[in-house]
């Protein structure tokens, strides 16, 4: 049986970017050929893509996670890696996306509307794009940037024109199916429908959609039973069509009353989406009233009582019988003239079809504070500097050389001093913490070093462990003078 899944939560993860290649050129009377080491692959991205075929969000109920391919790694002889593949991953019309915190990332309204999930992690330089005028025969690379990973949220929320509101049993279902070609679940007890079911009206030169949303009860807006889960898909209706039922047998109801109470709920419920449809709330809607069941002689007599108070509201009133087919034509003439006249006072702004890119990152900034579990400790936030350190090699001591001089170039030393760091103090950066020095100039290299090594490095070394040698030595004389 097929099941209709309309909120799911969803794990993509973009591919990893491939890593950069040391090499050098060798050839036969060229001793001397230069680094060739090719550029790692860029991570495939996952992009969420609107699809008229897909009608439901069933695929990634059963399946939550996602991932696309990584990038390959550069190769000798100036040999990018190949980049990963895109996972291209088909939603249905009106999916609307969200973070684990509720903020809207994207409504993909419209067939081809896209949306870039997760971006892929940038490729790896190699060796060859690393050279300069200082570091001509560089001995590393530069490894590849991870792929962004995000838990999402997807809603669906039904695109239709015509939205029916009603008590549970009013009659919705079977208004659908003598109105459309659609075949919904037709029963004698509540609740009979648990999904919105969608037909299409055709009404002289005019055709809409018209969404039979599952019975609501008071409460509905505050997540009473599944009220939320059913308001959602009244979002995108142009037009709020009442079905009342006018044979209940309930104590202490009525026509006037069911549509009182569910006014109410309307009325309390605020659609996320209705500044950015330009739809406004629902309780601005359109409204239009049908009575059901008036095949019943009671139910007959009921409707005429209760039609004056409904066009005193400013309401259209229809009385109809679904299952006897009466009133009908009357009816869908009404709807499609509604639907028309909303339609020409409230024209689409955007395309049909859109692409949604993730927000350009300001990657020139960084910032340095206090780490709060390191006594004289410091972290060094940033998406520049966070990147550096994890495409760096920290065993390959020419790979941190290099490090150092990025981040003296941003201004990340100058800003430690400024901030009284001071030799030997804890710094961390993304996942990464070690015992600062301070380096040379950056891009100084004036004697000339081998294949990943640095000289700055053993320098720094010895220099700190003669300081140390130093200091341990006057804690001991200072011992002996306690003594």
């Amino acid at each position: 049986m097929a099941r209709f899944i309309d909120r799911v939560t969803l794990n993509v993860s973009a591919g990893k970017g491939g890593n950069g290649c040391a090499s050098v050129h060798r050839e036969k009377f060229k001793p001397l050929g230069g680094p060739d080491g090719g550029n790692g692959g860029r991570g495939g991205d996952v992009v969420l893509e609107v699809d008229e075929n897909v009608h439901t969000l069933l695929d990634f109920h059963f399946h939550q996670h996602a991932k696309a391919t990584n990038g390959t790694q550069g190769m000798g002889g100036n040999r990018n890696g190949a980049n990963g593949d895109d996972l291209v991953l088909r939603v249905p019309d009106g999916t609307v996306v969200l973070d684990r915190e509720g903020t809207v990332l994207a409504d993909l309204v419209g067939v081809g509307s896209r949306f870039e999930a997760a971006e892929g992690g940038r490729g790896g330089l190699g060796n060859a794009a690393l050279a300069s005028r200082a570091r001509k025969a560089p001995g590393f690379a530069l490894l590849g940037e991870d792929g962004q990973t995000r838990e999402l949220v997807l809603e669906l929320k039904s695109v239709a024109d015509v939205g029916l509101v009603g008590f549970p049993s009013a009659g919705k279902s079977s208004l659908v199916s003598v109105l459309s070609a659609a075949k919904p679940k037709i029963a004698d007890y509540p609740f009979t429908t648990l999904t919105p079911n969608l037909g299409v009206v055709s009404s002289g030169d005019t055709t809409f959609t018209i969404a039979d949303v599952p019975g609501l009860i008071p409460g509905a807006s505050e997540g009473r039973g599944l009220g939320l889960d059913f308001l959602r898909h009244l979002e995108r209706c142009a037009v709020l069509a009442h079905v009342v039922d006018c044979a209940t047998l309930e104590p202490g109801r009525d026509p006037i009353s069911d549509v009182d109470a569910l006014e109410a709920e309307l009325a309390a419920y605020t659609p996320a989406l209705a500044g950015d449809a330009g739809l406004g709330d629902l309780a601005e809607r359109p409204r239009i009233v049908i009575l059901n069941k008036v095949d019943v002689p009671e139910a007959e007599e009921l409707a005429e009582m209760v039609t004056p108070e409904f066009e005193a509201r400013g309401w259209p009133v229809f009385a109809i019988s679904a299952v006897a087919r009466t009133g009908l034509r009357p009816l869908t003439f009404a709807l499609a003239r509604l639907v028309r006249e909303y339609r020409e006072a409230h024209p689409k702004a955007e395309p049909a079809r859109q692409v949604i890119r993730p927000v350009a990152r300001d990657e020139s900034g960084f910032t340095v504070v206090t780490d709060p579990d390191e006594p004289g400790g410091f972290i060094v936030r940033g998406r520049r500097p966070e990147r550096w350190v994890a495409q760096t090699q920290f065993d390959n001591d020419e790979a941190v050389g290099y490090l150092a001089d990025r981040l003296a170039r941003l201004g990340v030393e100058d800003e430690l001093v400024k901030q009284g760091a001071v030799p030997g103090a804890p710094v961390t950066i993304g996942d990464v913490s070690f015992e600062w020095e301070p380096q040379t100039a950056a891009g100084v290299d004036v004697v000339r070093t081998g294949r990943g090594t640095d000289m700055r490095l053993d320098q720094v070394d010895r220099v700190g462990a003669a300081e140390r040698k130093h200091a341990r030595r006057v804690r001991r004389g200072l011992e002996d003078d306690d003594e």
